[in-house]
């Protein structure tokens, strides 16, 4: 927080009770968009629609995304709302704490995984046709260190890429235009994102060749800014209930604050 600025006590808990349910927000969406995307779905399909074939270099290509899109999406409005009011080094903060926390979960769930089931246990579900549950625990829960380490390793870029972003183009917007800098920041988060995931974990760990890394980014990418216009009026309305709860005077203070605090060196 700068210096300069100061707050009365109530202030205070109103900003630290904000900060608390976004970031329980962010890392909540971060952690479990991690465990949902080891499922693969169709989104034209999901939709209602009969899947795209798109021949990018050559690969025959439509919308199969990781299930854990689905929330991704959620946690860059998080990270624009947090950057909007408590600047660029509270994103860096909560960002690390959240790759923390990732981390820990993927170290407890491969202990779970390592563990001796329960005889009774592994062919409980065979009359749903799953005659041993511990494999399928395994599949589900067991994603490859590759994907492990590229999801992180893209999610911190981002997230470093977007608070950046973000308050470069709030420099230039000042109070207005949110969803410049909003779409702007996530634009250009994603495209490192989308390309960094894949190149770590199917090209370094897996055997992609470089031009598949590209096709298959450029289909997440374009469904990643399509959402970051989907979600405008979400953003919007997030940021006029927190007007509502801090008041005008508040909320001007603090968005001010946030920018001084994320130029400070």
């Amino acid at each position: 927080m700068s210096e300069n600025v100061s707050y009365t006590a109530g202030e205070e808990r109103k900003r630290g009770s904000l900060l608390l349910v976004l970031a329980v927000f962010f890392i909540g969406n971060a952690l479990v968009a991690e465990f949902m995307g080891v499922k693969i779905f169709s989104l034209e399909q999901t939709l209602g629609y009969n899947s795209v074939h798109w021949n990018i270099f050559g690969y025959d290509l439509s919308f199969q995304l990781t299930a854990g899109v689905l929330l991704w999406p959620f946690v860059f409005v998080m990270t624009d709302i947090l950057n909007e009011y408590f600047g660029r080094k509270e994103v860096h903060r909560l960002s690390i704490l959240a790759a923390i926390i990732l981390v820990y979960a993927f170290i407890m769930v491969f202990a779970a995984i390592g563990a001796k089931p329960a005889d009774w246990w592994v062919g409980s579900k065979a009359a749903h046709g799953i005659p041993d549950f511990n494999i399928a625990y395994k599949e589900v829960f067991g994603q490859g260190l590759g994907i492990i380490a590229g999801s992180l390793t893209a999610f911190l870029v981002g997230q470093v890429a977007d608070a950046y972003i973000f308050q470069k183009l709030k420099l230039k917007t000042g109070h207005n235009a949110v969803w410049i800098r909003a779409t702007g920041s996530t634009m250009v988060s994603q495209l490192i994102d989308s390309f960094v995931v894949l190149y770590i974990a199917f090209h370094i760990w897996g055997d992609w060749p470089i031009a598949q890394v590209i096709a298959v980014g450029i289909v997440n990418y374009i469904y990643k800014v399509t959402m970051a216009f989907v979600l405008l009026p979400v953003l919007y309305m997030v940021h006029r209930a927190i007007d509502k709860y801090l008041g005008k005077d508040l909320s001007s203070r603090m968005i001010s604050d946030a920018v001084s605090s994320s130029s400070e060196k």
